[in-house]
């Protein structure tokens, strides 16, 4: 069996990926550090050099645990992931790569929600530069869904799953094609997909076909 060590900003997302690789012959370890992110944030003191070599660090620390492969979820990692320089050789798999694939195959007008307002500036620059670096053109607006995320932040996650549910449905009317950014937000976005037939994507969907297509 292999072995994929699944590095989180949030607990949360444990259950997302446990449950759509369900059932699986891989195996996930998960290290959650919600730290990093509160301590870049506006008003901290951790500078950017400092916040790369955290990065770095916790991704060696996680390539020593014999996995096969190591897997970020959280966009702001990946940004300073970016710019990091790693001594390990185990394949780092980036949540939003196969995602951002998928949205740029698209040619409809999109709009992409989030319901972490924090994520918005580092995802969309990502975004943006793996569209230019594939030669291809998005026409996509970002919506967030105000007031959500510090719900599940503090543990009320059937009051964010609602939330989400409600913003999912406002936007669905507007006729663009809907992308979910986080995982915290998959299990909304199937649930309004289903209800409305409106076609959301998310990153869970395509992170599932990337990995199958690994050759670990």
């Amino acid at each position: 069996m292999k072995k994929i060590g699944c590095i989180h900003a949030h607990y949360s997302n444990i259950n997302y990926l446990e449950k759509v690789f369900s059932p699986s012959d891989l195996e996930f370890l998960h290290f959650v550090d919600p730290g990093l992110m509160h301590c870049i944030q506006a008003g901290h003191s951790l500078s950017r050099a400092d916040a790369q070599a955290k990065v770095r660090e916790q991704i060696e620390w996680v390539a020593n645990c014999q996995v096969d492969a190591i897997l970020i979820t959280c966009t702001n990692y990946i940004a300073l992931l970016e710019e990091a320089v790693l001594t390990t050789t185990v394949p780092v798999i980036k949540i939003d790569e196969p995602f951002f694939e998928s949205l740029c195959q698209m040619k409809e007008p999109q709009t992409i929600v989030f319901s972490n307002p924090a994520t918005v500036e580092g995802t969309m620059s990502r975004l943006y530069q793996y569209a230019t670096a594939h030669q291809k053109s998005i026409d996509i607006e970002v919506a967030v869904i105000e007031n959500s995320f510090n719900l599940i932040m503090n543990g009320l996650k059937e009051e964010y799953h609602q939330k989400i549910v409600e913003g999912l449905e406002q936007l669905s009317e507007n006729n663009r094609v809907l992308s979910v950014a986080q995982l915290s937000m998959v299990e909304a976005a199937e649930q309004v997909e289903n209800k409305t037939s409106t076609k959301i994507m998310n990153p869970l969907e395509t992170l599932k076909t990337s990995i199958h297509n690994l050759n670990l």
